[in-house]
């Protein structure tokens, strides 16, 4: 009995080894935005100020990051923390919410945000809702962070929010193994990590948007989470090498004249401030600070 004991577990050892996974507990951050959503078309619906129509996608929001959540304990997940990275960070009903999933609200203000509670012992990240970078065609609800951020680059990388997303979770050894948004992120995000879990809920047609029913793009997630939980050892954690340098392009001329003052930042064109350093967390701060600075 004890050879047989012995047998299978080793058995597990290499099969693991093969697979390139860690034996042992899974922990999986879920970060959850609320524009890439499906059936979702306008910011208004996205804004709690705006009544019923938030009410109700922040219904299909809480869906679609259960599904994450299931897709997540089907392929064997220990602990889960969902991300509310929305807005307020205050979207997600937690009465809804599956009960395995943990769940993180609001802002800390510190450099980690839309990734808050990420570290070094989460095996994989995943993205729900998540859209594409400001500019982008045939996006829906398309944006960098603020509304007020033209472009976000880093070591001469465009980043959507996904990017610099997957970095800090690159930052921690932690791969982003799936994704869902609309047909515009996936392919930024495609483009930027190569291997990577995609479904498209939704595609832009300009200002418009062709979504999938809310029950399809749930069942699509879980199975995509699923299946890139599973076949998580093909993912690679995102990096750029340093040092680091960001180049922030701006619309609001009161935050780039105020923003060349933040320690270590210069201009460094009509809307551009410029941050480098040795320390990605460095530079995360400031490109939180400089967006703050505004009167």
């Amino acid at each position: 009995m004890k050879k047989e004991i012995l047998f299978i577990l080793s058995m597990m050892f290499f099969v693991c080894a093969l697979s390139g996974l860690p034996a042992g507990d899974l922990k999986v951050l879920i970060s959850v935005d609320m524009e890439g959503i499906t059936g979702i078309v306008s910011h208004d619906e996205c804004n709690p100020k705006a009544g019923d129509d938030y009410q109700y996608f922040r219904k299909i929001m809480t869906r679609e990051a259960n599904a994450a959540v299931e897709g997540a304990l089907a392929a064997g997940a220990t602990e889960i923390v969902v991300r509310d990275a929305h807005g307020s960070g205050r979207n997600i009903l937690p009465d809804l919410l599956h009960k395995s999933a943990l769940l993180l609200r609001d802002w800390s203000f510190g450099p980690k945000e839309m990734m808050e509670g990420i570290d070094e012992t989460f095996g994989a990240a995943v993205f729900i809702g998540y859209h594409a970078s400001a500019g982008t065609p045939n996006a829906n609800l398309e944006h960098t962070w603020s509304g007020r951020v033209t472009d976000v680059k880093i070591n001469g990388v465009s980043l959507p929010e996904a990017g610099l997303n997957a970095l800090i979770a690159g930052h921690f050894n932690v791969p982003v193994v799936f994704i869902s948004g609309d047909q515009a992120v996936c392919d930024q995000v495609k483009a930027l990590f190569g291997e990577v879990g995609l479904v498209a809920v939704k595609k832009g047609i300009g200002a418009a948007t062709l979504s999938l029913h809310p029950e399809v793009a749930a069942q699509q997630i879980k199975e995509g989470v699923e299946k890139a939980l599973r076949n998580r050892g093909q993912y690679r954690p995102y990096r750029l090498t340093p040092p680091y340098k960001l180049v922030l392009t701006l619309k609001d001329e009161k935050m780039v004249d105020n923003g060349q003052y933040y320690p270590g930042a210069r201009r460094t064109g009509d809307w551009e401030l410029t941050f480098e350093s040795q320390d990605l967390m460095e530079v995360l701060k400031a490109f939180s600070g400089l967006q703050k600075s505004e009167n």
